[in-house]
């Protein structure tokens, strides 16, 4: 009974569709086939690899009207009464069997992904029938989007089975790791968009589009950008975008009352939903000061630099490492660099003549802080998962470094954008920032 993941809710897409133009009720219709291809890929091309390769003969995803699973949207989504299950079954030929159970609607039934469609009532015979030996259910110890099996749902499945087929529920969490975090064509296709999304109304959003030095506030450039999700019926990864100033002065509040003055150094960190795909990214702008067409030299000389620990970062990449290795061998060359030093996030040492980095280049896609393998401390789990083609990576640093210009205060300079990594390394989904943005 949704739209998606558009940003809209049911009520909203309603209000939206009734004064649709054709031309607006075509994009509609087209979004809702691109989501229905991603979601037969996913099944048809995805799944049967992540089950095999963790050991898991069935997968069982419960719903609950009011307590979506995380991954419920990717499965076909559907009208749940009370209690629905999604119910995939490895029997040993090319695909997966597919079996839903208690749910449906109109939108479901316009996008065939199931073999049988069942009542909950049967879910007990029709598992002892198929007799798996492994039963993969969602729970998880860190990553947030396998653990959507609620006490009570989990009360409630033990109690259908029985103890004899309980006994075989497993954790699913790598499984629901490597079938949100490996990608088909159309889940490239959707996420290259998002970036597209993303990246223009960010660059609009740091122009004179937007922003009159002396009167538009941090706030006012992020609200102006919900406004512009909310016409292109997109939704976002964080909620309000993070617009805050990187110097000369103090930052002050993120998104707040902050008045952009000539001479800011402003950034930006957010993301946009598009369908299934989620990004993460940051962009950078300067505000000239009259008699200026350029950023202080000592900006852009930090920012040249920051660019090139990206590049060491992407040199790293490849298939078939893991993605704590991959962090490590970056942060060996950090460290080995003259003048560059591993550090601690927004708390750089006093040390003038360092500069500090701190990588964090997290899964993306299927969130902002997406489900699969993580060149990122703060995910210790996804280090210990191998990078594999179709991963897509938000590539994230941040540099601290004295601005000659600016006094003996070190700067953040902080880099973000997405892409995919393949059998080459890593590609970008959409062009990476490359350029300080100028503010007239």
């Amino acid at each position: 009974m949704a739209f998606g993941r558009w940003g809209l809710g049911f009520g909203a897409a309603a209000v939206l569709l009734a004064a649709a133009t054709p031309a607006t009720a075509q994009e509609a219709r087209q979004r809702w086939e691109q989501l229905c291809q991603i979601r037969k890929d996913k099944l048809d091309l995805i799944l049967p690899e992540a089950m095999r390769e963790n050991r898991i003969d069935m997968w069982i995803v419960a719903s609950r009207e009011g307590h979506d699973d995380p991954n419920a949207m990717l499965l076909g989504g559907g009208y749940v009464g009370d209690i629905g299950y999604y119910v995939f079954t490895d029997r040993g030929e090319g695909r997966i069997e597919r079996a839903a159970f208690g749910i449906g609607g109109a939108a479901f039934d316009q996008c065939p992904l199931y073999d049988l469609r069942r009542s909950p009532a049967d879910l007990k015979a029709f598992i002892a029938e198929r007799n798996p030996k492994r039963i993969g259910v969602n729970i998880a110890s860190e990553i947030g989007t396998a653990d959507g099996l609620s006490h009570s749902l989990h009360q409630k499945l033990v109690e259908t089975l029985g103890p004899e087929l309980a006994q075989r529920l497993v954790p699913a969490e790598k499984l629901v790791s490597d079938f949100r975090s490996r990608h088909a064509a159309s889940e490239i296709a959707a996420f290259a968009r998002a970036g597209e999304f993303s990246r223009t109304i960010a660059e609009r959003a740091l122009s004179n589009e937007v922003i009159t030095p002396g009167k538009t506030t941090t706030g006012e450039v992020a609200w102006w950008m919900m406004e512009e999700l909310h016409k292109q019926g997109l939704g976002n990864s964080f909620g309000i975008p993070s617009i805050y100033i990187l110097g000369p002065g103090p930052r002050g509040p993120v998104s707040g009352d902050h008045v952009i003055q000539h001479g800011d150094l402003i950034t930006m960190d957010w993301g946009v939903n598009f369908l299934t795909a989620y990004t993460d990214m940051k962009r950078m702008a300067y505000v000239l000061k009259p008699g200026e067409n350029a950023p202080p030299p000592g900006v852009q000389r930090a920012f040249d630099k920051a660019r090139e620990i990206r590049q060491m970062i992407l040199e790293v990449i490849r298939p078939g490492v893991t993605a704590g290795d991959a962090l490590a061998a970056v942060n060996r060359r950090v460290a080995e660099t003259p003048g560059l030093a591993l550090g601690r996030y927004d708390d750089p040492v006093a040390d003038p003549k360092v500069s500090d980095v701190v990588i964090g280049s997290h899964s993306v896609g299927d969130l902002g802080h997406g489900s699969g393998p993580s060149m990122a401390e703060f995910n210790p789990l996804r280090m210990t998962y191998t990078l594999r083609p179709g991963n897509f990576l938000s590539i994230e640093l941040f540099l601290y470094t004295p601005v000659p210009e600016w006094g003996t205060r070190k700067i953040k300079i902080p880099l973000e954008d997405n892409g995919v990594v393949t059998q080459r390394g890593f590609e970008w989904t959409a062009p990476p920032n490359n350029r300080i943005l100028l503010v007239k």
